[in-house]
């Protein structure tokens, strides 16, 4: 049975006023226990709507979401629960941070789910050990951490309730490189580790790319793909039209298989791109090792004579 569905999902802000708008137009998906999914879609697609829905923060205006087969707003009064099941670090998370020390700040989510204070820092020291805060800075406030620190902190604070689900909406935003290629491991090692269902919200292809397994896009409101992550970027033009882009190593690979090279364009990684390269380029390079000594050999028979 799927972790999380969505059935002829519909939501319209506004609806009834003149400034109606339907973000999510008639969504119907599936996403299985243990996936890794990224969700990508041009600003004002409905991505940011539609993950908004799956936790119960917004109610749709029609349809379901189904968690382990169950429409979470079945019941409203126990959407909280959901929310614990589900859960969502929303993007720059560190505005969030508000306790007194990084620890009790991680620590607060467990507590609010009637997690006791010994479970609760139990709980809060694994999630710090998951986004590498040394243990020295659990006792610091959080408004003494680096900008990178905070992150791991607020993200910390989400997986220490140890969601089913963890909702990521552009984790990675406004970090330098460094900074962004850390998170994003810790973020496959959490999954790796636990094996719990992620979905990464980003416009970085290059960061969907070596992470996710399947993408989920949207487009206008509406869902127009869910399939694995080489799949979807191998139809490059199709994602141009939407507004959006394939990783650039993706990018020149398929340049290069119309260029006549024998290259898989799906190739998501620099790593990727490499192992298919290498060989091809030693091999080209003894043709022309070959086609040269044969034509010195021609050339000497010639001046023999």
């Amino acid at each position: 049975m799927p972790i999380l569905e969505t059935k002829n999902l519909t939501y319209i802000y506004g609806q009834g006023t003149p400034f109606e708008k339907t973000a999510v137009q008639d969504v119907s998906l599936s996403i299985e226990k243990g996936e890794f999914i990224g969700v990508i879609g041009h600003t004002g697609s409905g991505k940011s709507t539609l993950i908004q829905t799956l936790n119960g923060l917004i109610r749709p205006t029609s349809g379901q979401v189904l968690l382990d087969g169950k429409d979470i707003w079945a019941e409203p009064k126990k959407i909280r629960a959901v929310r614990f099941r589900v859960g969502m670090v929303f993007q720059y998370p560190e505005y969030q941070l508000f306790e007194e020390t990084v620890l009790k700040d991680i620590m607060f989510g467990p507590q609010n789910m009637g997690l006791s204070d010994q479970q609760a820092r139990d709980r809060a020291y694994e999630a710090a050990r998951f986004t590498d805060l040394r243990e020295e800075l659990l006792e610091k406030s959080p408004f003494e951490l680096s900008g990178g620190e905070k992150r791991r902190a607020a993200i910390a604070g989400v997986i220490a309730m140890d969601p089913e689900v963890l909702i990521l909406d552009e984790p990675t935003a406004g970090l330098d490189p460094r900074g962004r290629d850390v998170l994003l491991a810790q973020i496959s090692q959490y999954h790796k580790e636990r094996g719990n269902t992620v979905l990464l919200v980003s416009h970085s292809m290059e960061d969907i790319g070596r992470t996710a397994d399947r993408l989920l896009v949207m487009n206008s409101g509406r869902l127009a793909a869910l399939a694995p992550t080489k799949e979807v970027f191998s139809r490059g033009r199709e994602l141009e039209e939407m507004g959006l882009r394939v990783p650039q190593v993706t990018k020149i690979m398929q340049e290069l298989q119309g260029m006549g090279w024998p290259m898989d364009p799906s190739a998501l990684t620099v790593d990727d791109a490499l192992k298919q390269l290498i060989p091809y380029l030693k091999e080209r390079g003894r043709q022309a090792g070959r086609t040269s000594q044969t034509r010195q050999t021609r050339g000497g028979g010639r001046d023999a004579l």
